[in-house]
């Protein structure tokens, strides 16, 4: 018995490109979506490449990196808080003098 293949046109298999690469998914989920074997969907990729990738289906996510004027006021701005915490925990270290006390504190009762 023979086994009849089956011929994709151009367009299909580029847009089966296309998905892959804006949709994030895996080649082998695009490939069970549209009922094809992952090689094949594969060889297309390798195939077309670059080219077959169109305008991306989802948006470019990627945060823009701050200036170095930017970083070097929050750098600022952290050291000034990390100098106030450190003064305010050691004022706490300090150990009060027993004028300071409430009444009972530090007495041991038998």
């Amino acid at each position: 018995m023979s086994v009849k293949r089956r011929v994709f046109p151009e367009p299909f298999k580029r847009e089966a490109v296309d998905r892959v690469v804006s949709s994030g998914l895996s080649a082998g989920k695009v490939a069970a979506e549209l009922g094809l074997h992952e090689t094949v969907l594969r060889r297309w990729m390798m195939q077309f490449g670059t080219q077959a990738t169109g305008t991306p289906r989802c948006p470019s996510t990627q945060a823009v990196a701050p200036s170095p004027s930017d970083l070097a006021a929050e750098n600022a701005r952290l050291k000034r808080e990390n100098d106030q915490l450190r003064m305010e925990r050691d004022i706490l270290k300090k150990p009060r003098s027993s004028s300071e006390r409430p009444p009972g504190e530090g007495r041991v009762r038998r």
